[in-house]
């Protein structure tokens, strides 16, 4: 029996949206920009660069980032007004390949109290607003917010009149992940027999939540129902339990085409890259056992699995780790190494640096080497992934020293460069950490209250490198710093100073607009 033709199925990244709404993971433009390249390398089809409507700030996030990538077509967020597609015509002007993206929602819950409209309302809007749209916009995608808990008959005459207004895709968010597998997958197939659209040139897409934990499973089942298109985030971050995970659908398909007989085009090699940038940057670590890309996804302890692994890989791993770009390479780089073997292996691992930035790097990949007798390529990263994250040192460690001695509290005392001033400040703390963040608390005198604290090897041995991340709230704002060090109390005062830094020289743009739903 002849095989059916393999499907495309394109990948709509909406990191920079939908998963920067996650709480504690905005981004300045600089960030959305390194993940956005990112993105573009990964081969996404769409990267959703944000909700124009939100700031003046998002509109210039948006133009930024349309300037910096190519390849991938740009798309904004709006409500289903006219006020806010003008927003996104303004903040994607620059784009090469643009989209616009409006919603609005259609079940009876949304209808009564959050809208507040009857049907013949809502397909009113619809229809306006997209052939409004249709004057600035070719490429136009429309979804139906809360769509698996809409009436169904209801919701096929609403994609009806989105598609006979000028919508190219149609998308069916599953807004609270609320659906099954089968549920969704039927739904997915009804509108699909319901509309020949879909068998021409109109996409149907799908963008399932994860609040039951079942948003791939979801996504998934649609592919198989007839979806041609998946909204999903790098490691799935998002509002509330997040969004479906771009790692796991791509490797799913790439994994099981015996199931699906569907493709993406994402660069599998780059999967691990993405995944490590994105949670440096944001500050949101990814849980050991996550699949694909966390620590322990290709770690094997028990002794028969040890034994299984050692004769043929296969036995118990279905994927092999290089094919995500987890590679493990020999140890070839020391205190001893120059720059050209260090330029070597940041290109091997798919780094290219600017020529300050590579001496700065270089710098610092020397002083870790004198701290250190192994260096791993995760090393390596931290300290890429740092100069990403770099926000003006206004405030900048000089020198760091404590005591502590059991049954006596800690003493730490610091000094803190600010320009050519050196400050100086000593405080005792219920531990060496605390003490540290008094002192610097003293010099810098912004009212900083630590939220969160976590710290994590980045690689293995007793000389590791520790990363450590705070969340400080500085008056009704919160901020995410990051810092590593062989030393993880200097590493801790890095990662304070970092955000310390980020609230004076990043201040959070005013919510000007803010949905009453916004498409999640």
């Amino acid at each position: 029996m002849a095989r059916r033709p393999i499907n495309y199925i394109r990948i709509f990244d909406t990191t920079l949206r939908d998963g920067e709404q996650s709480p504690g993971c905005s981004m300045t433009p600089e960030e959305k920009v390194e993940v956005a390249r990112q993105l573009e390398t990964l081969n996404v089809d769409v990267v959703e660069a944000g909700f124009p409507a939100a700031s003046p700030a998002e509109v210039t996030a948006i133009q930024t980032v349309s300037k910096k990538i190519k390849k991938p077509i740009v798309c904004a967020l709006a409500r289903m007004v006219k006020p806010d597609i003008d927003k996104a015509r303004e903040a994607l002007k620059y784009a090469k390949k643009k989209r616009l993206h409006v919603f609005l929602a259609t079940s009876e819950v949304h209808r009564k109290y959050k809208l507040k409209k009857g049907k013949e309302e809502i397909l009113k809007m619809i229809r306006d607003n997209i052939r409004y749209a249709r004057k600035f916009f070719k490429d136009i995608e429309f979804s139906p917010e809360d769509a698996s808990r809409t009436e169904r008959e209801f919701l096929n005459e609403v994609v009806r009149e989105a598609i006979a207004a000028g919508a190219t895709t149609i998308n069916i968010p599953d807004t609270v992940g609320y659906s099954i597998p089968g549920e969704f997958a039927d739904l997915v197939a009804f509108l699909v027999r319901e509309n020949p659209a879909f068998h021409r040139n109109v996409i149907l897409s799908v963008h399932c939540h994860n609040d039951l934990g079942l948003a791939v499973a979801n996504s998934l089942a649609a592919v198989l129902a007839g979806a041609r298109q998946i909204e999903c985030t790098v490691n799935g971050i998002g509002e509330r339990a997040g969004n479906a995970a771009m790692e796991e659908i791509a490797m799913t398909l790439d994994t099981r085409q015996d199931q699906f007989n569907a493709k993406t085009d994402i660069n599998l090699k780059q999967i691990t890259k993405a995944s490590r940038i994105l949670s440096h940057l944001t500050g949101m670590s990814v849980q050991p056992n996550k699949a694909i890309v966390g620590k322990n996804a290709f770690a094997h302890e028990s002794g028969i699995h040890q034994d299984g692994i050692l004769k043929m890989r296969k036995t118990y791993e279905i994927i092999d780790p290089k094919k995500i770009g987890m590679e493990s390479h020999e140890l070839v780089l020391g205190k001893h190494s120059g720059r050209h073997a260090f330029k070597k292996k940041m290109e091997a691992l798919g780094y290219s640096l600017a020529p300050k930035e590579f001496e700065v790097t270089f710098e610092r990949f020397k002083q870790l080497a004198d701290a250190k007798k192994s260096i791993y390529d995760e090393d390596l990263e931290a300290l890429i992934e740092d100069q990403l994250a770099k926000v003006p040192e206004v405030w900048k460690l000089a020198r760091l020293k404590f005591q502590a001695e059991t049954g006596t509290e800690p003493v730490a005392e610091i000094e803190i460069k600010k320009k050519n001033k050196t400050l100086k400040a000593a405080s005792k703390g219920d531990g060496p950490v605390d003490a540290c963040y008094r002192a610097i608390d003293r010099i810098t005198k912004v009212p900083a209250k630590l939220v969160e604290y976590s710290i994590q090897a980045v690689t293995p041995g007793e000389d590791a490198l520790g990363e450590v991340v705070v969340k400080v709230q500085v008056g009704k704002n919160e901020y995410v710093g990051r810092g590593s060090s062989t030393d993880v109390i200097e590493a801790s005062v890095k990662a304070y100073l970092n955000a310390v830094n980020r609230s004076v020289t990043h201040k959070p743009a005013k919510k000007t607009l803010r949905p009453p739903g916004r498409i999640i």
